[in-house]
């Protein structure tokens, strides 16, 4: 095609918007309505994002090592549930053992360094973002900083009489809790890890409240989607009618389909590309009062900018402004064009 002949059917695709400009400012109206509650859903699914991704941060697991704490700690209630189970004195002069009986064969983390290999080999899992080697007199000491005013004065006799109960452990993160179930199999099968401490609950929630976030803003897109295009096909199917007989006199003298869909195509894509800027702008102010007033109220500042989301948003905004005016004029004027071929034969 012609340069000449894209530079006629563009002006008429201009020509066209604003000869019906009323139909078109209709369109415009809703085009921008549905931009601005799928911007809308797209902020506030963010900031779900970002409010879920700070909830996962404190969603962390505690992973128990087998050392030497453990290993008192189940010999003593090995004795306290059976004591008819204790070795004879043959095998007890075999084992060398401290003065509480526990031998090094009896644990597998002995010091420092083999916590810290526990903790890089939990690290390497492919879900497990970082993880964090907490020793017995930092969880002692964590404990104790967490009770109220005054209590932790009552345990003291930990460290001076009795000792640390605690043993060595590795606090771990995770990326993604939907994998959640997984990675605990996964360091449960260990051979030095003692137990692990979770909470299953919060990792189910966190995973229900993405998949819930994800398939709500599926079913908003879709449905403004379809209603964004049923607006446009109207938009040009009046436009067509309106020119009804110039099309037909076009087909007679031997234009293509394509020459005659062009300009409703531009003209849909005008009503489209309108459309998206009307409704960044007015999402920007919408949006913008709304975390003015959050900020306010709550007294937070974990909000998304809307700096941070103008572009994305600006480039989804111009996306379904042109998928719906180029898919919503193509649909009505082929069905036109297939339909009343008839009366075309006869000019």
């Amino acid at each position: 095609m012609k340069l000449g002949s894209i530079k006629y059917l563009t002006g008429e695709g201009v020509k066209s918007a604003w000869v019906n400009r009323l139909m078109s400012l209709a369109s415009i109206g809703v085009l921008v309505a549905c931009m601005v509650i799928i911007g809308l859903a797209i902020l506030i699914s963010e900031n779900v994002n970002v409010a879920v991704g700070k909830l996962e941060q404190q969603n962390v697991v505690m992973v128990y090592m087998k050392d030497y704490s453990w290993a008192l700690y189940n010999k003593q209630e090995a004795e306290t549930e059976d004591t008819t189970s204790k070795e004879t004195d043959s095998e007890t002069e075999k084992k060398e053992t401290d003065e509480n009986g526990i031998g090094e064969d009896d644990y597998l983390i002995h010091n420092d360094e083999e916590a810290n290999a526990l903790c890089d080999k939990i690290e390497k899992l492919e879900n497990v973002s970082e993880v964090e080697f907490v020793s017995s007199e930092e969880g002692l000491k964590t404990i104790k900083e967490s009770m109220l005013e005054g209590q932790e004065e009552y345990f003291t006799f930990l460290d001076e009489e009795y000792g640390n109960p605690l043993p060595n452990a590795a606090k771990v993160h995770m990326k993604d809790m939907a994998k959640f179930d997984e990675t605990i199999k996964q360091i449960k099968k260990m051979d030095e890890v003692s137990s692990i401490q979770s909470q299953d609950d919060l990792a189910e929630t966190i995973a229900a409240i993405k998949d819930g976030i994800g398939v709500a803003g599926i079913w908003i897109i879709s449905i403004l989607m379809i209603i964004a295009l049923v607006i446009v096909s109207n938009t040009i199917r009046v436009t067509m009618y309106n020119r009804k007989l110039d099309i037909s006199i076009m087909k007679a003298v031997g234009a293509t389909d394509a020459f005659v869909r062009i300009p409703f195509v531009v003209e849909g894509v005008i009503i489209g590309l309108i459309s998206a800027v009307i409704a960044e702008v007015l999402l920007y102010f919408c949006y913008r009062i709304a975390t003015e007033t959050i900020i306010s109220a709550l007294g937070t500042s974990d909000i998304v900018k809307y700096g941070d989301m103008a572009w994305i948003l600006l480039l989804v905004f111009i996306g379904i402004g042109i998928i719906a005016g180029v898919l919503g004029s193509v649909i009505i004027i082929t069905k036109y064009l297939k339909h009343e071929g008839s009366e075309f034969s006869a000019f």
